[in-house]
């Protein structure tokens, strides 16, 4: 590719993308304080949230494995398996709505769900709040993060709280970005060329902006419906939202940002491999028999979306106390304890 070629690239591909900002983006209504953000990184991490005791935001959203769990489905309360891969929480602030089918308008909408979900953390809202209120150090730190609000420990505020941690969860500094700001050289030419069929086959037309997707919803497989090896027939997409008969396999586009850390791929986590991905997606999604070299490319320009994640430290917990509502058993009153033991190791 020449230098004239090179430069074409970049001009098309700016007009296409944008460069993840270094600085955390301001969610209108829910301004990102230091106060706000540490409570919101301490309810992250607890897992007093959960009805188990056990489970956590980080447990489906592991912010040391791309902010996902590298699992098909998620694993929830009761060793239960979720119906869809788990979604990567970095940059999920530049998608225009949450979860795979968009039925949350935002991050703070979507934090309420899996904290509820029976298949998830099982709590309800009365025991978040229980927990909390339970815990001085939590009550002093929702004072500090709400100020001037008679009662600060509410549900809302847990999802505002987990909001505004979740703007801070951003990876720029991606090789891709580094292009888009003029530095060519640091893409080699497979790279390259990958980006420039990413762009000439039709992929840009639903993996654009700044997170090459997360924009809109499309059809999963707009010239050829893949198989249920691939596609689950009971999953219907964003139908189940709308109940609108075109929304049947529709699914929001997805993020593309950082994607070589977050296989398995598709909502239904059945593909591990990202140039397999690639193809299933040329036929599918473009009605075309990509070969293995452009497969090979394109799958190349994928790994330069690999930003700098945050470095996000555990936090200390606040003790819980006498008051503190307990967990819920993880194994059936029925069973006695040697059993229990014996279901419990099974699944580890």
């Amino acid at each position: 590719m020449s230098a004239e070629e090179v430069d074409q690239l970049r001009a098309a591909a700016n007009e296409a993308f944008a460069v993840v900002p270094s600085s955390v983006p301001h969610v209108k209504g829910n301004a990102a304080t230091r106060d706000k953000v540490e409570l919101g990184r301490m309810l992250w991490f607890d897992p007093r949230l959960s009805a188990s005791g056990i489970l956590n935001c980080n447990s489906c959203h592991n912010l040391a494995a791309g902010g996902t769990d590298n699992l098909e489905t998620s694993i929830g309360h009761g060793w239960q398996k979720g119906p869809r891969n788990s979604p990567t929480v970095f940059n999920s602030i530049f998608n225009v709505a949450q979860f795979w089918d968009g039925r949350a308008e935002d991050l703070k909408s979507q934090a309420k769900g899996p904290i509820q979900a029976s298949v998830e953390m099982a709590a309800t809202p009365e025991h978040v709040i229980g927990v909390l209120k339970s815990i001085p150090t939590y009550q002093d730190r929702f004072r500090t993060a709400f100020p001037g609000e008679a009662d600060a420990v509410t549900f809302d505020n847990v999802a505002k709280a987990i909001e505004a941690f979740e703007t801070t969860l951003i990876t720029p500094g991606a090789r891709f970005d580094q292009f888009l700001e003029g530095n060519v050289a640091v893409l080699n030419d497979q790279e390259k060329e990958g980006l420039k069929l990413f762009m000439d086959t039709g992929c840009v037309a639903c993996h654009s902006g700044v997170n090459l997707g997360g924009q809109d919803y499309y059809p999963f497989g707009v010239v050829e419906r893949p198989g249920s090896d691939i596609l689950p027939p009971e999953d219907k997409g964003r139908f189940a939202v709308t109940k609108t008969a075109s929304d049947e396999y529709v699914f929001r586009a997805v993020p593309l940002r950082n994607v070589e850390l977050t296989a398995p791929y598709f909502h239904s986590g059945k593909v591990w491999n990202l140039e397999q991905a690639v193809a299933v997606m040329g036929v599918a999604q473009l009605g075309a028999e990509l070969t293995q070299d452009q497969t090979r490319s394109i799958a190349a320009f994928l790994r330069t979306l690999t930003g700098e994640p945050p470095r996000v430290e555990l936090p200390i917990l606040p003790p819980s106390t006498a008051e503190t509502p307990r967990p819920e058993p993880l194994v059936k009153n029925s069973l006695d304890q040697g059993d229990a033991v014996k279901t419990q190791n099974s699944v580890r």
